[in-house]
């Protein structure tokens, strides 16, 4: 276990303008992409931190040519599947990099030559059942190579073929998106119908994959929510330029601290954003903080704050957020519809309320929601109790419970490191930004 810490001393106010990082989705959805396509991808503002780290490194392992140029990531596309040396399987570790893991499974399941899929302990306790299920239906040849349903994985990459397939969607939007992916450069005779089964989660990162294919020039048409047609022998193609949004699951720490004291301005991400979390800004509306949404920035003043019910299923990253909010707010919030935290960088369901209860608030845990009730001397500025906090190597954690500064008990964060995941430079702008 990490033992080192970063206490933040109490109470602050938040005041200022800043841009962030690009998105982990987007970041790492562009890269395979570019590499898949036709022509050479110029990436701007591609996040750097963990998730890209292993994304990177397992494309130049499969010998995709990328360099830093500036600021940019300039890719090479390979037009098609990748293809490794029939003499040696290729091992990929791919740390705890959901982002990566899933959407490398899928597109390798479809190349030629033999992979391992690898990573950290926890990447091993999170599912890949589905995806590996779906893929099998195409033709896939798949192996567990521990745990029956989740990595490590061995594939002997084959020619998958268009035709019908179901996934099941209720634990990760990420399983629909890594399939997709690949579906349009399947070979063929028929369309390929894609099903989505059980209680879909995420569906606005399925949405960002969509139109992320359309941008490097695949052809997808969505029936209804459930039904996609893809044509098979299809090509992506290289948009020449692609610049990644800011990350928007990062800026629901920036708005929710204008939320609880001062006002804030986060720019690169808005209405005309992809990425579903940006609907945060609608909750902290709803809870009683002043919203101004533009198409690319959105800005927050302290208000109020109000306890509600709240089905957050559309949004579970930046819903934790709200988590920590509701220690500010009054009465209880509920947050439900979350059951895909619990197989997440860690139970994030279990972490949290563990973490809360620490500093005084109360909590009620389901299976899929929670209930926090801040402690009731919240107004008398003495609320909150100094709490030395867990994060479980989980960079949402950590930058969660970095909003108890605005108490005038503080918090003491432990391996506040774990944010290299996603943002590594996370508190350097935080206490850039408070008081």
């Amino acid at each position: 276990m990490k033992h080192n810490a970063l206490t933040l001393s109490g109470p602050r106010v938040t005041e200022g303008c800043i841009r962030l990082p690009g998105s982990k989705s987007i970041s790492n959805r562009a890269l395979l992409l570019a590499a898949l396509a036709e022509g050479t991808t110029r990436i701007d503002n591609l996040l750097v931190s963990d998730d890209t780290h292993w994304m990177l490194s397992a494309l130049k392992q499969l010998g995709v040519s990328v360099q830093q140029v500036g600021q940019q990531y300039h890719v090479q596309g390979r037009a098609g599947f990748f293809a490794a040396s029939q003499l040696a399987q290729v091992s990929l570790f791919l740390g705890n990099a959901g982002t990566a893991m899933r959407p490398l499974c899928a597109a390798l399941a479809a190349s030629s030559g033999s992979f391992e899929l690898t990573g950290e302990p926890r990447m091993k306790e999170r599912p890949i059942g589905p995806l590996v299920d779906a893929l099998r239906e195409l033709g896939a040849d798949i192996r567990y190579l521990e745990e029956e349903g989740f990595p490590p994985l061995e594939i002997n990459g084959s020619t998958l073929l268009s035709g019908q397939v179901s996934i099941d969607g209720s634990l990760s939007s990420q399983y629909i998106s890594a399939l997709l992916m690949i579906l349009p450069l399947l070979e063929g005779q028929e369309n390929t119908r894609l099903e989505l089964t059980g209680d879909l989660v995420s569906l606005p990162y399925i949405d960002i994959t969509l139109a992320m294919m359309r941008e490097f020039g695949a052809q997808v048409e969505q029936l209804d929510e459930r039904t996609f047609l893809i044509p098979p022998g299809q090509r992506y193609v290289s948009p020449g330029d692609y610049l990644v949004e800011s990350d928007a699951s990062s800026a629901s720490y920036f708005l929710a601290a204008g939320a609880i004291a001062g006002q804030i301005r986060v720019e690169g991400v808005g209405s005309a954003s992809l990425q579903g979390d940006k609907a945060f800004a609608d909750v902290l509306a709803r809870m009683g903080a002043e919203v101004t949404i533009e198409p690319h920035a959105i800005e927050v003043q302290a208000g109020p704050l109000q306890g509600g019910d709240f089905d957050l299923n559309a949004i579970p990253d930046a819903a934790m957020t709200i988590a920590t909010l509701a220690l500010f707010a009054q009465g209880t919030t509920c947050i439900r519809n979350i059951g895909n935290w619990r197989i997440k960088e860690t139970d994030r369901l279990h972490a949290m309320a563990t973490e809360l209860r620490k500093v005084g608030a109360g909590v009620e845990e389901g299976e899929d929601w929670i209930c926090i009730t801040p402690p009731s001397s919240l107004q008398a500025a003495t609320s909150i109790q100094h709490a030395t906090i867990e994060t479980y190597n989980d960079h949402r954690m950590a930058m969660c419970f970095a909003l108890l500064a605005f108490d005038a008990a503080g918090v003491t964060i432990l391996d506040p490191q774990c944010c290299e995941k996603t943002y590594p430079a996370f508190f350097h702008d935080f206490n850039q930004l408070t008081s």
